[in-house]
């Protein structure tokens, strides 16, 4: 099974703004980009970034400068033309993601397999159904689920921490520190940042 991985390449991770410098925050999303890549070929499957410019990345890649939502259903249109049965959309965000939590995503029946972020976001999507048409513009794990019942199909959701997590706000930064385990928190550590503890957990960086 093919797994596509939407990436923005000009001023990716926005709202890490006030954290992190731009070419800092391009970094760290190619650090993120990268294990999520190699958790899926872990898992047994292909990786294509769907980049919005062209990027150096260990993977295939196909450009398309259109919003997430229309560059995600233009592929998903052409892999099912082309003859995929099955295909993938992992966020290139889910710096917490492994081979394992991959694999109870992939491995699940239903024609629409579904994993929530935080938030209401859809982190992940497995389909099998031509007819399903993704929408990430709002909250948009509410909106998957009324897209599958709209053309029929199964619909399956994974409940997992690890695919739950994507990195968008500096308080998510302490969930890579606590619980990453490649580039995303190598890159992390190497850039000052490590865990503080009053009361909750949080993510601090060395003063230079």
């Amino acid at each position: 099974m093919d797994v596509l991985v939407p990436l923005a390449v000009d001023e990716p991770k926005t709202r890490l703004a006030g954290t992190l410098t731009s070419a800092e925050r391009t970094a760290f999303a190619r650090a993120t980009c990268a294990d999520v890549l190699d958790s899926i070929r872990g898992s047994g499957h292909a990786p294509e970034v769907l980049a919005t410019a062209a990027v150096d990345v260990d993977a295939p890649v196909r450009v398309d400068d259109r919003p997430l939502t229309e560059a995600v259903n233009a592929a998903l249109d052409d892999a099912f033309e082309a003859g995929a049965e099955r295909v993938g959309i992992v966020m290139a965000d889910l710096a917490l993601v492994t081979p394992t939590a991959l694999g109870r995503l992939f491995g699940a029946d239903g024609d629409v397999v579904l994993a929530p972020g935080r938030g209401g976001g859809t982190n992940a999507v497995v389909v099998s159904e031509p007819e399903f048409r993704t929408d990430y513009h709002g909250a948009s794990i509410r909106d998957h689920r009324e897209a599958a019942r709209a053309v029929g199909a199964d619909v399956t959701e994974v409940d997992s921490f690890r695919l739950a997590t994507d990195v968008d706000e500096p308080d998510d930064l302490v969930e890579v520190l606590l619980h990453g385990e490649g580039r995303a928190r190598e890159w992390l550590v190497d850039a000052g940042f490590e865990v503080a503890t009053d009361g909750r957990a949080t993510a601090t960086r060395a003063q230079e």
